[in-house]
Protein backbone atom coordinates (compact mmCIF):
# COMPACT_ATOMS: atom_id res chain seq x y z
CA UNK A 1 0.00 0.00 0.00
CA UNK A 2 1.62 3.94 -0.98
CA UNK A 3 2.11 5.63 2.38
CA UNK A 4 0.04 8.52 2.02
CA UNK A 5 1.87 12.09 1.76
CA UNK A 6 -0.34 13.29 4.52
CA UNK A 7 1.57 10.44 7.07
CA UNK A 8 5.08 10.64 6.19
CA UNK A 9 7.28 13.85 7.29
CA UNK A 10 9.46 16.11 5.18
CA UNK A 11 12.73 15.20 4.13
CA UNK A 12 14.38 18.71 4.65
CA UNK A 13 18.09 18.51 3.27
CA UNK A 14 20.72 19.25 6.76
CA UNK A 15 23.75 18.88 4.21
CA UNK A 16 24.06 19.31 0.85
CA UNK A 17 27.01 17.32 -0.60
CA UNK A 18 28.75 18.33 -4.61
CA UNK A 19 30.42 15.12 -6.32
CA UNK A 20 33.41 15.85 -7.72
CA UNK A 21 37.28 15.79 -8.05
CA UNK A 22 39.75 18.18 -6.27
CA UNK A 23 42.27 19.02 -8.81
CA UNK A 24 42.07 22.12 -10.97
CA UNK A 25 42.45 19.85 -13.92
CA UNK A 26 39.24 18.61 -13.33
CA UNK A 27 37.54 21.97 -12.83
CA UNK A 28 34.23 22.54 -15.16
CA UNK A 29 34.49 18.89 -16.08
CA UNK A 30 31.01 16.97 -16.75
CA UNK A 31 31.92 14.82 -13.72
CA UNK A 32 32.53 17.74 -11.82
CA UNK A 33 28.64 19.23 -11.96
CA UNK A 34 28.21 18.23 -8.70
CA UNK A 35 30.97 20.71 -7.04
CA UNK A 36 29.57 23.67 -9.23
CA UNK A 37 25.81 22.75 -7.96
CA UNK A 38 27.05 23.67 -4.26
CA UNK A 39 29.29 26.33 -5.61
CA UNK A 40 25.83 28.03 -7.14
CA UNK A 41 23.98 27.35 -3.74
CA UNK A 42 27.36 28.55 -1.58
CA UNK A 43 27.39 32.57 -3.54
CA UNK A 44 23.38 32.46 -3.60
CA UNK A 45 23.26 31.75 -0.08
CA UNK A 46 26.94 33.73 0.41
CA UNK A 47 28.34 30.69 1.90
CA UNK A 48 32.26 30.96 2.53
CA UNK A 49 34.25 27.35 2.19
CA UNK A 50 36.70 26.51 4.69
CA UNK A 51 38.87 22.82 4.06
CA UNK A 52 38.42 20.68 7.08
CA UNK A 53 40.99 18.18 7.60
CA UNK A 54 38.79 15.79 10.32
CA UNK A 55 36.48 15.28 6.81
CA UNK A 56 38.89 15.67 4.40
CA UNK A 57 36.40 17.76 2.79
CA UNK A 58 35.33 21.77 1.93
CA UNK A 59 32.55 22.97 3.91
CA UNK A 60 30.26 26.11 4.31
CA UNK A 61 27.71 26.22 7.26
CA UNK A 62 25.45 29.17 6.80
CA UNK A 63 21.35 30.03 6.19
CA UNK A 64 19.88 28.39 3.57
CA UNK A 65 16.91 29.96 1.75
CA UNK A 66 14.29 29.28 4.64
CA UNK A 67 16.55 30.63 7.17
CA UNK A 68 17.90 27.16 8.99
CA UNK A 69 20.89 26.13 9.48
CA UNK A 70 22.44 24.18 6.21
CA UNK A 71 25.88 23.09 5.70
CA UNK A 72 27.49 22.27 2.20
CA UNK A 73 30.26 19.84 1.40
CA UNK A 74 32.80 19.08 -1.35
CA UNK A 75 34.88 15.84 -0.70
CA UNK A 76 38.66 16.38 -1.40
CA UNK A 77 39.14 12.29 -1.52
CA UNK A 78 38.19 11.60 -5.38
CA UNK A 79 35.50 10.84 -6.75
CA UNK A 80 35.49 6.81 -5.77
CA UNK A 81 36.35 7.44 -2.04
CA UNK A 82 33.63 10.51 -1.84
CA UNK A 83 32.02 8.36 1.02
CA UNK A 84 34.52 8.66 3.74
CA UNK A 85 34.27 12.44 4.05
CA UNK A 86 30.50 12.63 3.45
CA UNK A 87 30.15 9.85 6.43
CA UNK A 88 32.48 11.88 8.92
CA UNK A 89 30.21 14.90 8.39
CA UNK A 90 27.64 13.01 9.22
CA UNK A 91 28.81 11.02 11.88
CA UNK A 92 30.74 14.80 13.26
CA UNK A 93 26.92 16.68 13.20
CA UNK A 94 25.14 13.90 13.84
CA UNK A 95 22.75 13.78 10.91
CA UNK A 96 20.79 10.92 9.69
CA UNK A 97 21.57 9.56 5.95
CA UNK A 98 17.82 10.84 4.85
CA UNK A 99 19.13 14.59 5.67
CA UNK A 100 21.57 14.21 3.28
CA UNK A 101 21.29 15.28 0.07
CA UNK A 102 24.01 14.34 -2.80
CA UNK A 103 24.06 16.06 -6.25
CA UNK A 104 26.15 14.65 -9.08
CA UNK A 105 26.60 13.67 -12.85
CA UNK A 106 24.13 11.44 -14.80
CA UNK A 107 25.06 10.46 -18.15
CA UNK A 108 21.64 8.78 -18.46
CA UNK A 109 20.14 12.16 -18.21
CA UNK A 110 20.56 14.38 -21.13
CA UNK A 111 21.92 17.71 -21.11
CA UNK A 112 19.21 19.79 -19.52
CA UNK A 113 17.69 17.46 -17.16
CA UNK A 114 17.41 17.32 -13.36
CA UNK A 115 16.08 14.06 -11.47
CA UNK A 116 15.89 14.39 -8.00
CA UNK A 117 14.99 11.07 -5.90
CA UNK A 118 14.44 9.73 -2.27
CA UNK A 119 16.41 6.91 -2.04
CA UNK A 120 17.82 4.55 -5.11
CA UNK A 121 21.09 2.56 -6.35
CA UNK A 122 23.91 3.95 -7.26
CA UNK A 123 23.63 3.71 -11.03
CA UNK A 124 27.15 2.51 -11.80
CA UNK A 125 28.42 6.52 -10.44
CA UNK A 126 31.99 6.03 -8.01
CA UNK A 127 30.89 8.08 -6.18
CA UNK A 128 27.64 7.04 -5.11
CA UNK A 129 28.59 3.82 -4.68
CA UNK A 130 31.16 5.12 -2.20
CA UNK A 131 28.48 7.27 -0.52
CA UNK A 132 26.07 3.76 -0.47
CA UNK A 133 28.63 2.12 1.12
CA UNK A 134 29.43 4.28 3.58
CA UNK A 135 26.35 5.64 4.85
CA UNK A 136 25.31 1.70 5.05
CA UNK A 137 21.90 2.93 2.89
CA UNK A 138 20.75 4.23 0.00
CA UNK A 139 17.60 5.78 1.83
CA UNK A 140 18.99 9.19 0.99
CA UNK A 141 17.95 11.79 -0.76
CA UNK A 142 20.00 12.74 -4.33
CA UNK A 143 19.71 14.82 -7.44
CA UNK A 144 20.52 13.96 -10.34
CA UNK A 145 21.87 16.38 -13.48
CA UNK A 146 22.43 15.25 -16.49
CA UNK A 147 25.58 15.14 -18.95
CA UNK A 148 24.26 12.83 -21.48
CA UNK A 149 25.61 10.43 -22.76
CA UNK A 150 28.83 9.70 -25.09
CA UNK A 151 29.08 9.64 -28.37
CA UNK A 152 30.15 6.50 -30.66
CA UNK A 153 33.18 7.47 -30.98
CA UNK A 154 34.52 8.40 -27.65
CA UNK A 155 35.03 6.19 -24.01
CA UNK A 156 32.62 7.22 -20.99
CA UNK A 157 35.61 8.16 -18.91
CA UNK A 158 36.96 10.58 -21.69
CA UNK A 159 32.97 11.91 -21.93
CA UNK A 160 32.44 12.84 -18.16
CA UNK A 161 36.33 14.54 -17.66
CA UNK A 162 35.67 16.40 -20.75
CA UNK A 163 34.00 19.84 -20.74
CA UNK A 164 30.80 20.75 -22.10
CA UNK A 165 30.82 22.22 -25.37
CA UNK A 166 30.21 26.07 -26.08
CA UNK A 167 26.14 25.38 -26.27
CA UNK A 168 26.00 22.72 -23.47
CA UNK A 169 27.86 25.33 -20.92
CA UNK A 170 24.88 27.62 -21.86
CA UNK A 171 22.59 25.25 -21.14
CA UNK A 172 24.26 23.96 -17.82
CA UNK A 173 24.19 28.03 -16.18
CA UNK A 174 20.71 27.47 -16.25
CA UNK A 175 20.23 24.25 -15.19
CA UNK A 176 22.70 25.07 -12.05
CA UNK A 177 19.73 28.31 -11.52
CA UNK A 178 17.66 25.33 -11.23
CA UNK A 179 19.16 23.43 -9.08
CA UNK A 180 19.36 26.35 -6.88
CA UNK A 181 15.75 26.86 -6.92
CA UNK A 182 14.87 22.82 -6.44
CA UNK A 183 16.89 23.04 -3.32
CA UNK A 184 15.36 25.84 -1.83
CA UNK A 185 12.01 24.53 -2.59
CA UNK A 186 13.17 21.06 -0.95
CA UNK A 187 14.25 23.18 2.38
CA UNK A 188 11.11 24.90 2.71
CA UNK A 189 8.75 22.13 1.79
CA UNK A 190 10.51 19.11 1.57
CA UNK A 191 11.84 16.86 -1.45
CA UNK A 192 9.13 15.39 -2.28
CA UNK A 193 7.14 18.55 -3.23
CA UNK A 194 10.89 20.10 -5.24
CA UNK A 195 10.57 16.49 -6.83
CA UNK A 196 7.13 16.95 -8.29
CA UNK A 197 7.79 20.40 -9.62
CA UNK A 198 11.49 19.87 -10.98
CA UNK A 199 12.02 16.41 -12.26
CA UNK A 200 10.01 17.60 -15.42
CA UNK A 201 11.61 20.65 -16.16
CA UNK A 202 13.93 20.66 -19.28
CA UNK A 203 16.32 23.35 -19.81
CA UNK A 204 17.12 23.71 -24.26
CA UNK A 205 18.69 26.07 -26.09
CA UNK A 206 15.77 28.84 -26.41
Amino acid sequence: MAESITTSSLVIPQLIVGLGNPESKYEKTRHNIGFEAVDALAKTWQISWSENRRFQALIGEGQGANGDKVRLLKPLTYMNRSGQAIRSATDWYKLPPESTLIIYDDMDLSVGRLRLRLSGSAGGHNGMKSAIAHLGTQNFPRLRIGIGKSRADKDSVSHVLGKFSPEETQIMSEVLQLVVDAVELALKQGVEKAMSLYNNRNVELG
